[in-house]
């Protein structure tokens, strides 16, 4: 007996309403659109939380307010299947948390991609940290850089 592959499918495809525009007399060429994800009231209409259907692999669009029927009717036929067996879900599309650290109110410090690589603040590891301070002066002291009588004119 041959142990069958269970497909990945993706959730369908979430629609969102063609706003009726005056400039076209108040028609539209198509009712509905590809959305950016699901309204947070269609997920729960299913009965998921957002980080549930975020882990399914369901993409969340958390400013759209709608909830249309279409959609919801899609969802729970997908959801069914998933529940059944008879398909796998995608990998979670959980969103990416980019953590920045605070800037600590220090002088303007050139926030342009120049100048932020220049004072080699691009990498978020490093930035503000006494220890790169003290091991790039060390580097410098060790290269005999001189590096405070260079950068100032009169050399104190």
């Amino acid at each position: 007996m041959e142990a069958r592959e269970i497909p990945v499918v993706p959730p369908p495809t979430p629609l969102a309403k063609v706003p009726r525009l005056i400039r076209h007399g108040g028609l539209t060429v198509k009712e509905y659109k590809a959305a950016r994800g699901y309204s947070v009231g269609e997920i729960k209409a299913v009965g998921l939380t957002v980080k549930e259907a975020r882990l399914l692999g369901i993409y969340v669009d958390e400013r759209r307010k709608t909830m249309h029927e279409v959609n919801v009717k899609a969802l729970a036929k997908w959801l069914e299947k998933v529940k059944k067996g008879e398909i796998r879900p995608p990998p979670p599309t959980l969103p990416k948390i980019i953590k920045v650290k605070m800037d600590r109110g220090r002088v303007f410090k050139g926030k342009t991609m120049a100048g932020r690589r220049m004072r080699g603040l691009l990498s978020l590891k490093y930035r503000y940290t006494h220890k790169y301070k003290w091991k790039r002066k060390q580097k410098e002291r060790l290269l005999k850089k001189r590096h405070e009588v260079a950068r100032h004119k009169g050399g104190h």
